[in-house]
């Protein structure tokens, strides 16, 4: 078959061409198509094959570069004389359309318009072709297979040269008043809810050659009516003339004069979407308009069209201070939509009070976890308690001197009357889950490990439902009660004992005083070093390992990953990194425990006095850290618990990980059979892969923050963002908290996270920006930790004071100043780090 009429329906892709095929289903759905027919691929090979044409085409691609090999060619086209029964064919159907009517040729290759590549303008379209000239312009289609740029692209996407072929079009050309393209989606954002309208008087081709700024005009697809509109610069248009186009100047009355009223925008954007219901996915359009009918000349998928994204920023519902110090160090990761909604429900459990109505305690910016400490510090000045600003630098670390922190938009008495009753609330809550955390902690563990298995084992979605409502839920929310009664309790302790007894005893023994908080009971924090020591000495199994210690890690919080206790390999990994420390850790928290004996000796010697009083209010320290650190264990645990809930809904829908890009209360909705959420998915997972893949965003944010800007400012800081402009510059002295005393040179070895922990060589100091409880199994083989963010009361804090272990932590800028070997002097009892001379 040479040629066949345009809505054959033997018109596919191998005979017919991208183009050719695409125009033939536009047709055959009623669509206003220009009448004309196909030369078909069959009438090209016929052409090629006779005289030996192909093999000489062959012959010059392989042994000369496109751009030596395509004028070969062309001449060789043009030296060939078409077959005689092509061309009576190809005649016989022009003089179907009419009486010399003007017609335009358009190549259509076998290999364009692929849904993974777009071959659009490799060939050559001609128009305004009449009578015998149309032959000639067919055989030059024909040779504009083998430009050098189609070549060459050809070869770059791995089409094998034999194979190509081409069609033809042939349509009749419309006498266009106005032409141009339409996307079916946004191809610069990806959003699929707009159709994007270019318009311009005209041919199409200044519009789709781009020598002409068009008309844009934007239609909304769910109200069906423009939202925005731009009128272009129209400078040239593309008319014709007898023999074929040029380029000619647009009339000085029309060149600012939009091409398109509303009305016709919006005709032609859904005669855009029908072509889009059609091929089921966003489309480019070519389109022309005469006597204000339309009429659509081409249309293929958009190729590479960015995939549209939400925005997760709450740094824009206000200005703001906002920290990832704290909980954001235990939630280092950009976390899912499924993570994020289980979260807030910890947050709104465990930090009930610390919220004001009407105001966001927490914030999701760009998917990580932040808080927002203006209402922390809104609420101390509206109770007069200014001068307890310190202590939430205790626990968020140091703020850089001079930062103005912007107060909520509420008056003094709107603050207390909004927070007083949360107050008393608090203290009856407390009091009452205070009495209940030993019994809650001595079978937390069991009823957790008990609800994972039978999440697991669930057979039925509704089975699945009812586990979540009765006991999964339930579990979680005591969970986090308990860990805010456990923080709650004793009040401001944990900061006051601190300050107090550096006071009367000095940094140093201060800190070797408070040490001992694994006593009477294994300290959660230091849980994977010592199960791994358990472990390595024969007294535990992996089971046992897996079940007691395998839900605490660097990810611990974002449920789309695996545990510890799921993955065999971290449990070998970190093994093998103990085999010089296996001892280590053991040998250094004896040596603590001395070091705080003798401590404790002097101090008696210097305060006979104050001696037992004090040893109560440490030992009562120690308590509340452990039953902090216990409590946030089992919370912990329930998120393994939650992990296992959610990979069996997706066992039991058949949709899998897509519904860690759902929330929770959206994942029951897909577990009551209803997939409306399902359609987020994809745009969810893209939105997380375009947060993931950017750097970890500053420990402190003031304001309006964009992540992606920041991002790509090759002056961006890890510190801090303030939108207000004027930061303090980034210090040249690396200085922080006093985490753990003590005074250590050594080689630094900056780390970006845990999975490059092997890096780390016995001896050396480690430096990062935050540590949490995954970090741990490093702490025996460095000789000292620095971070950048980080508090007295920081996991890194802890587990170095526990251990003996020097550091400095919310330094800020520690990664910044500090490169990979430099010889480095930590002193942690002034929080000072020293770079030394090589």
């Amino acid at each position: 078959m040479n040629v066949l009429p345009l809505p054959d329906e033997a018109a596919d892709l191998a005979l017919t061409g991208g183009k050719g095929s695409s125009l033939a289903r536009l047709a055959r759905a009623g669509l206003p198509v220009p009448g004309g027919f196909h030369v078909t691929t069959d009438a090209y090979r016929d052409f090629v094959r006779t005289g030996g044409l192909h093999d000489e085409v062959l012959r010059a691609v392989s042994d000369l570069p496109p751009e030596q090999a395509a004028p070969r060619i062309a001449a060789l086209f043009a030296e060939h004389e078409m077959p005689r029964e092509t061309a009576e064919e190809i005649l016989a159907a022009y003089t179907k359309l009419g009486d010399d009517v003007p017609v335009a040729v358009r190549s259509s290759a076998t290999a364009e318009d692929l849904p993974d590549m777009s071959f659009a303008g490799q060939q050559d379209t001609y128009l305004n072709i009449r009578g015998d000239a149309l032959l000639d312009a067919v055989r030059r289609c024909w040779a504009s297979l083998w430009t050098a740029r189609a070549i060459a692209y050809r070869a770059g996407n791995g089409v094998p040269h034999g194979d190509v072929a081409l069609a033809v079009v042939v349509q009749e050309l419309v006498p266009a008043d106005a032409a141009g393209i339409l996307f079916t989606a946004d191809p610069v954002t990806g959003a699929r809810d707009r159709v994007v309208i270019n318009a311009s008087w005209g041919l199409g081709e200044a519009v789709v050659g781009g020598q002409v700024t068009p008309d844009t005009v934007v239609v909304g697809k769910a109200g069906g009516d423009v939202v925005e509109e731009h009128v272009g610069d129209k400078a040239v248009m593309t008319v014709r003339t007898p023999g074929g186009t040029h380029e000619e100047p647009v009339p000085e009355e029309l060149r600012h004069r939009r091409v398109l009223d509303r009305a016709q925008a919006v005709r032609l954007a859904r005669l855009g979407t029908e072509i889009e219901e059609l091929y089921g996915t966003a489309m480019d359009v070519e389109w022309a308009v005469h006597d204000g009918t339309f009429f659509i000349v081409q249309a293929r998928p958009i190729t590479r069209l960015r995939q549209q994204v939400e925005e997760w920023n709450d740094s824009l519902t206000g200005d703001y201070l906002w920290t990832g110090a704290n909980l954001g160090e235990a939630i280092p990761d950009v976390m899912t939509p499924c993570t994020w909604s289980l979260v807030q429900i910890f947050i709104r459990e465990a930090m009930s009070t610390s919220a004001m109505p009407g105001f966001n305690l927490v914030g999701n910016i760009g998917g990580r976890f932040y808080m927002n400490l203006s209402i922390a510090f809104s609420i101390a000045k509206a109770m007069g308690m200014g001068s307890r600003l310190g202590a939430i630098e205790q626990v968020f670390g140091k703020l850089p001197p001079g930062l103005d922190v912007p107060l909520l938009p509420a008056s003094r008495w709107q603050v207390a009357k909004s927070v007083l009753p949360l107050v008393f609330s608090l203290r009856r809550r407390v009091a009452a889950n205070v009495a209940k955390m030993p019994g809650f902690l001595a079978t937390a563990q069991r009823r957790c490990t008990t609800l994972r298995e039978r999440a697991a084992a669930a057979t039925t979605a509704d089975e699945l439902t009812t586990l979540w409502e009765r006991e999964l839920l339930p579990h979680f929310v005591e969970a986090c009660q308990m860990l805010e009664a456990a923080g709650r309790q004793g009040g401001a302790a944990l900061v006051l004992t601190r300050d107090r007894l550096r006071k009367l005893a000095g940094e140093t023994d201060a800190e070797a005083m408070l040490t001992g908080a694994n006593a009477d009971g294994e300290l959660a924090s230091l849980g994977p070093i010592v199960g791994l020591g358990k472990l390595a000495r024969g007294e535990i199994d992996r089971e046992a390992f897996a079940r007691t210690y395998g839900h605490r890690g660097a990810h611990e919080f974002e449920v789309s990953l695996p545990r510890p206790g799921e993955d065999p390999e971290w449990i070998d990994a970190q093994l093998a990194a103990m085999t010089d420390t296996r001892h280590q850790a053991d040998t250094l928290l004896a040596r603590q425990r001395e070091a705080g004996e003798a401590a404790w000796e002097r101090f008696e010697r210097r305060h006979p006095g104050k001696a037992a009083k004090t040893r109560e209010q440490v030992r009562r320290w120690n308590a509340i850290v452990r039953d902090r650190e216990s409590t946030r264990s089992e919370v912990v645990r329930a998120f393994w618990a939650l992990r296992a809930f959610v990979q069996r809904a997706g066992e039991l829908t058949g949709h899998g990980d897509d519904l860690f890009f759902l929330s929770i209360q959206e994942i029951l909705a897909v577990l009551r059979g209803d997939g409306t959420p399902l359609a987020r998915v994809a745009v969810r997972r893209a939105t997380h892969e375009r947060y993931a893949a950017l750097p970890a965003y500053p420990t402190l944010i003031v304001g309006r923050f964009d992540p992606v800007r920041w991002a790509a400012d090759p002056d961006r800081r890890g510190d801090i963002f303030d939108a207000r402009g004027g930061s303090a510059p980034v210090s040249d002295t690396v200085t922080g908290f006093p985490g753990a005393p003590g005074v250590v040179e050594g080689v630094a070895r900056v780390i970006a996270g845990p999975e490059d922990g092997d890096r780390l060589a016995p001896g050396e100091i480690l430096v990062t920006t935050l540590t949490n409880i995954g970090w741990t199994p490093m702490f025996p083989r460095a000789a000292a930790v620095v971070t950048d963010m980080g508090a007295p009361l920081s996991h890194a804090s802890i587990v170095a004071r526990e251990l003996g272990i020097p550091a400095v932590v919310g330094t800020g800028n520690a990664t910044m100043r500090l490169r990979d070997g430099d010889r480095i002097r930590v002193d942690g009892e002034r929080g000072t780090v020293e770079v030394l001379a090589g």
